[in-house]
């Protein structure tokens, strides 16, 4: 059989729906259960929705992003040194993150021509995230997968954004902001 991109993409989107739901009705189950044990009393109320871990502030703040950073992006881990290099160069037109008005950061998210403020994010494993407003790790964030002030390197969640754009590398041009 042969299928083309359009069809993989629908089917690796109907995959991560089914498997979405399947966690969702796992959780609604699991929270039923807890019902029926006495582990909450009936008039309780629950604050959160099933399966949404509450918002967490990152451990990087977006004052220490705003600024002029080279960018590139490999594919290939071997090539993460050669990279950072070639993010360096790229000072001559750097990428510009801006502070956004509500205390994110204006930045671009995947196959968007725009810049857009996004929210930094933290979540329970100690891993931070930029991306819109919504819990940590959504599809449209990117992990910033380490950071030391004057390089930051972060990579797409959606699948299909990673493979395309690889892993982010971010090299601050000059003095920090």
């Amino acid at each position: 059989m042969n299928f083309s991109s359009g069809d993989a993409m629908v089917r690796s989107r109907s995959v991560r729906t089914i498997a979405s739901l399947g966690i969702v009705s796992a959780l609604s189950l699991f929270l039923g259960a807890c019902g029926s044990f006495g582990l909450t009393s009936p008039t309780s109320t629950v604050s959160t929705e099933p399966g949404v871990a509450p918002e967490m502030p990152s451990s990087i703040h977006a004052d220490e992003l705003v600024g002029r950073w080279g960018l590139a992006s490999y594919l290939d881990p071997k090539d993460q040194a050669r990279t950072e290099a070639a993010a360096r160069s790229q000072c001559k037109q750097p990428y510009v993150i801006g502070a956004g008005a509500h205390g994110g950061v204006i930045m671009h998210l995947a196959d968007q021509a725009t810049p857009q403020e996004l929210d930094l994010k933290g979540s329970p494993g100690g891993k931070n995230y930029i991306g819109p407003s919504g819990p940590a790790g959504g599809e449209q964030d990117r992990e910033i997968v380490s950071f030391d002030g004057r390089v930051m390197i972060t990579r797409f969640i959606d699948k299909d954004a990673a493979t395309r754009y690889g892993t982010m590398v971010y090299v601050r041009c000059g003095p920090k902001a």
